[in-house]
């Protein structure tokens, strides 16, 4: 079985942290968005991947490689335009070489990964695994609709009407019939080859669709408050360390990630979950609040930063609190002379200067 990781798109939600980036690689408790998918489908024993390259594909090649860090193999594949995740699947059709495959949405976040779907796949021999959540507005989404003994009826593309509460997440499993099925659809009113019309098409001809209903969380990653929700959920799950100096009159407390060459100034209060990246410098007079993430080469003095994610080689020396917040990479934010108290949510792009 082979993978197929989808990494292209505009991120238009996203701007302006993807005006000069792609979306995938925004950074999630300080690794990738894209790595987390490139890792479940590699634990889920999938060691060939193809990688969909949109035209904005910046950082990716340079931070994956061809793999081999990872234990895989990598292939990129390219998608000129975003013209919807069935024509994913047929931009790819000869790197699949009709062999079953994962297709794995790049910028979607799954605690349970992959295995689960493969492991459905291989034990009913089915043509088709999608996996499902409930969720509370199925309008956003493509939905199953089930018959009464719990097979799948049909998919619906967003519904208007509240018929199935019952959402597919970003990811499947195929096997080689999924190319004919998409190359029997038309394009949606968006003007994409929706997968959904494409596994419908796969029941209309009798194939085997079975469902996984996922096990713990989801998060799909397409606007800036998904990105801090996300990186709340996996720092839930952080496993502390510290390879850094932490000096005598700091404090930190709960769970927290401190990386190599990183140091902890005096008169720093860190309350996790939090994790710090290599090479920054925290404090003094700083406090760093739980589900904050700070990149490699960044520095915070003199200001409080709770629930936010601060992108590498960011400096932050404002004398105020920053809450909810995404700091882009090389960011520098100063005081202004007003020195009012206040507490500043902001979404700041890559390499931009702000006076507080």
């Amino acid at each position: 079985m082979k993978g197929l990781l989808l990494a292209g798109g505009y991120g238009t939600r996203l701007r302006p942290l993807t005006f000069v980036g792609n979306k995938h690689m925004l950074p999630i408790a300080n690794k990738p968005i894209l790595l987390y998918g490139l890792e479940h489908l590699r634990d889920a024993g999938i060691t060939n991947i193809g990688i969909i390259l949109g035209p904005l594909r910046e950082g990716i090649v340079q931070a994956l490689g061809d793999g081999s860090k990872f234990g895989v193999k990598i292939t990129y594949l390219e998608q000129p335009e975003p013209k919807g995740l069935a024509h994913a699947v047929l931009v790819a059709e000869e790197y699949l070489d009709n062999e079953s495959f994962t297709m794995y949405l790049g910028d979607n976040l799954l605690r349970q990964g992959a295995k689960p779907l493969v492991d459905v796949m291989q034990k009913n021999e089915s043509d088709c695994v999608v996996a499902v959540t409930n969720v509370k507005d199925p309008s956003s989404y493509g939905v199953v609709v089930f018959n009464d003994d719990g097979t799948v009826k049909n998919l619906v593309e967003k519904p208007k009407e509240p018929i199935s509460n019952w959402a597919l997440i970003g990811v499947y499993v195929f096997n080689n019939k999924i190319f004919d099925a998409a190359k029997k659809i038309k394009p949606s009113w968006r003007g994409e080859l929706e997968i959904t019309d494409a596994i419908q098409t796969l029941l209309n001809d009798g194939a085997r669709v079975d469902v996984q209903r996922v096990q713990g969380w989801w998060k799909d990653t397409g606007k800036p408050q998904d990105l801090l929700e996300a990186n709340q959920l996996v720092l839930r799950d952080l496993i502390p360390y510290n390879k850094g100096r932490i000096e005598e009159t700091a404090t930190v407390t709960n769970n927290v990630a401190i990386g190599e060459g990183t140091v902890v100034h005096s008169r720093t209060t860190i309350r996790g979950p939090v994790i710090i990246g290599n090479h920054c410098e925290i404090g003094p007079n700083a406090y760093i609040g739980p589900y904050t993430s700070i990149g490699d080469d960044s520095t915070i003095r003199n200001s409080e930063i709770e629930n936010t994610i601060v992108m590498e080689g960011a400096r932050i020396d404002c004398g105020r609190r920053i809450t909810d917040s995404l700091i882009g990479r090389k960011v520098e934010v100063q005081s202004s002379e007003n020195n009012v108290p206040k507490g500043h949510s902001l979404i700041i792009g890559d390499m931009s200067y702000v006076t507080l």
